[in-house]
């Protein structure tokens, strides 16, 4: 896997080439150039380290490609859901016994859809863990010839994983970039940039659609830093 080292900054190209919508094959060319030209360290420079292919079939996926869901993969003694709870929510409580692991309740300030969800363990399903890039998603671009070990890191990685509003998560469902972004246009920069550190950081590939996507929505970042 390659390291995420570069300090990943969003830009504005200023009075440089903008991406429009047209035909597939210009899209394509426009995109290439708008990545050759992308500053030294820029989010849109590691989208062009990203290969870019079609997808592989989906036959074979299941979720349990990916391991057990939520496994504790840092021996923290917590599993995945709840330590992305404890990251993302404020005003948590957790259940008495279980030494602060288990959320029951908190407020979680969307980041798909800008919405102050009040999160209660009774109606969990409000506020979903997303795997910003979808399982399904990796698994056709790449994730099929990893090992069992390499799929269960990647599904409890915190830097794929957001709490995210349930109901945005259902409409995602597995889409990409070209697909789907978050209704919150705020927060796309943030979003595609996340998707862009992750499959760089697994070698994962995109598709052509998905490159045109990202580097349209990566034209308009503010600055944006990802941890190595």
């Amino acid at each position: 896997m390659t390291s995420l080292a570069v300090l990943l900054v969003g830009v504005g190209l200023g009075g440089g080439l903008m991406l429009q919508g047209s035909s597939a094959s210009n899209d394509a060319k426009q995109t290439t150039e708008v990545i050759a030209h992308a500053p030294q360290g820029s989010m849109l420079e590691v989208l062009g380290k990203l290969a870019v292919r079609g997808r592989a079939p989906k036959t074979g996926y299941s979720r349990a490609e990916f391991g057990p869901a939520w496994a504790d993969t840092d021996h923290n003694g917590c599993d995945t859901r709840d330590d992305i709870l404890r990251r993302d929510l404020t005003a948590i409580q957790a259940r008495a016994g279980t030494n602060g692991c288990v959320v029951v309740a908190g407020q979680l300030a969307d980041p798909y859809t800008g919405k102050r969800i009040d999160f209660h363990k009774s109606a969990a399903a409000k506020v979903q863990i997303d795997h910003v890039v979808a399982l399904s998603d990796a698994w056709q671009t790449g994730a099929q010839g990893w090992s069992a070990a390499t799929r269960l890191e990647f599904a409890n990685d915190p830097l794929e994983l957001l709490a995210v509003d349930g109901q945005a998560n259902q409409d995602k469902g597995d889409g990409d970039a070209a697909t789907w972004l978050p209704p919150r246009k705020s927060f796309r920069c943030d979003y595609v940039g996340r998707q862009v550190a992750v499959k760089y950081r697994y070698d994962l590939w995109v598709t052509a659609a998905e490159r045109t996507a990202m580097a349209r929505a990566l034209q308009t970042c503010p600055t944006v830093l990802f941890p190595p």
